[in-house]
């Protein structure tokens, strides 16, 4: 639970640490990577510092590495840079496109099968950890991690080890992963975007739709959160979820102004999949656009700018009035992580490979082309970073949030759910049993 809390606080200090970042604390971390060698880095000035004797015996190596699909392309020319830096090694590389949100489950089924290196995020690391199919970062480069980004990153990459029981660091962060509103600032006006009821009116006036995946267990945790919600941890058995002291009635009135919203704009409040809001917001000669504003990741936001051009805004998620009072919706904030399989037959290369994906090179690369959001201190403080709207947006929804980390894999259906039952058509706000509702919700989660 401690580390729950300093999560959480960490994540909501990220804007401050936008004014000035400081150094994260000590990881205690073993791999068989870490050669021990001391002498200079050829990379000097870029935050990757590897040594030539790090690889020891490997040569040849053939590396599969998972990315999902709108960092393929980039991800590709970040490994072709990796073998240039190393031409004796022969290193050859295989991206393949693969979702963080399954890679885990992908791993465990086969890991002699999976990627050496691969990206995943946050909430799914206790699970890797277990199966034993994550190696822990090796140390000189666990130092290097710690000392370069930012200490929530680092505290969620950072699990008990079963075998010595001290804290190690499993992965190397990768991005901030997280969502806010977006919309296009032709129909909402940037005073209009704190207010999830002006908002719609907004959208309602112009014809568009407001977007949100309702059904979806990442999104959909938003309405009980508002409410007051929060996960807190796993139980004894690594398996069970737990959640904390909240107060039933002011969740159950929070889903109940969701749902009364919902049917109030129906036809404007759409539960539609994130990818349709970039879809949206085109317009190309006789297609006009049809999405005003929508809840969307920060992994979007290129195309989100793409589409929109001078009309983008971003910012984080509004309020939404409860019993009269505005009251700011809350969301799940996360890490993507980089991982390396501990069945790899070349260990020493991938987690080299892995570290430099990590690196600020790369990260600002990713900043820069994709719009995600660094955990690199120097990235943080770099302009690349702190001029993009988008990540500005997805750094203050961080202080409105609830750390995605040690989440029961049952979580997310029954929210999805819940989601789902808020939106029906045969949901009438007035009468419906929102009580029964949230405690078959949270009973689900508990006991499926």
């Amino acid at each position: 639970m401690k580390k729950i809390v300093a999560l959480v606080l960490a994540a909501m200090m990220i804007v401050a640490v936008f004014a000035s970042c400081g150094n994260s604390g000590e990881t205690t971390s073993s791999g068989s990577a870490d050669s021990g060698s001391t002498a200079s880095s050829a990379e000097s000035g870029t935050g990757f510092n590897v040594d030539v004797a790090d690889f020891g015996e490997e040569k040849g190596a053939t590396l599969k590495v998972w990315g999902p699909d709108a960092y393929v392309k980039l991800l590709k020319k970040q490994c072709d840079a990796f073998t240039k830096k190393f031409p004796d090694k022969g290193i050859k590389i295989n991206v393949v496109a693969q979702g963080e949100d399954t890679a885990a489950t992908n791993m465990l089924s086969d890991a002699d099968a999976a990627a050496d290196v691969f990206g995943f995020a946050s909430d799914q690391l206790s699970r890797l950890v277990s199966a034993g199919v994550i190696a822990p970062v090796a140390t000189k480069y666990a130092e290097a991690i710690t000392a370069s980004n930012l200490e929530a990153a680092v505290s969620a990459s950072t699990l008990q080890n079963p075998k010595t029981k001290e804290d190690t660091l499993y992965a190397f962060p990768e991005t901030g992963n997280g969502y806010y509103l977006v919309y296009d600032k032709s129909v909402v006006s940037d005073k209009d975007a704190g207010s999830l009821e002006a908002i719609l009116a907004d959208c309602k006036k112009a014809g568009k739709k407001f977007i949100m995946d309702a059904g979806n267990g990442y999104y959909s945790c938003v309405f009980a959160f508002t409410g007051g919600l929060k996960i807190d941890g796993l139980e004894d058995d690594g398996l069970t979820q737990k959640f904390n002291d909240y107060d039933e009635k002011q969740v159950v009135a929070t889903l109940k102004a969701f749902s009364k919203l919902m049917h109030d704009y129906s036809g404007t409040f759409t539960s539609l999949d994130v990818a349709n809001i970039a879809s949206g917001f085109v317009s190309t000669g006789k297609k006009k656009s049809v999405c005003g504003a929508g809840i969307d990741g920060n992994w979007n936001s290129t195309p989100d700018q793409e589409a929109l051009g001078d009309n983008f805004g971003a910012t984080k998620l509004p309020t939404i009035e409860v019993n009269g009072k505005a009251q700011q919706m809350i969301s799940m904030y996360g890490y993507k992580m980089i991982g390396v399989n501990n069945a790899s037959k070349y260990p020493r290369t991938a987690q080299i490979l892995a570290y430099y994906l990590s690196s600020e090179e790369c990260q600002t690369q990713r900043c820069a082309e994709l719009g995600w959001s660094p955990t690199n201190n120097t990235v943080v403080e770099s302009d690349v970073a702190k001029k993009n709207v988008a990540i500005s947006a997805l750094v203050a929804q961080s202080e409105f949030s609830v750390a995605q980390v040690n989440i029961a894999q049952t979580f997310w259906d029954p929210m999805g759910n819940l989601g789902n039952k808020l939106i029906a058509e045969d949901t009438n706000p007035d009468k419906y049993d929102f009580t029964k509702l949230f405690k078959d919700t949270v009973s689900n989660i508990k006991d499926e």
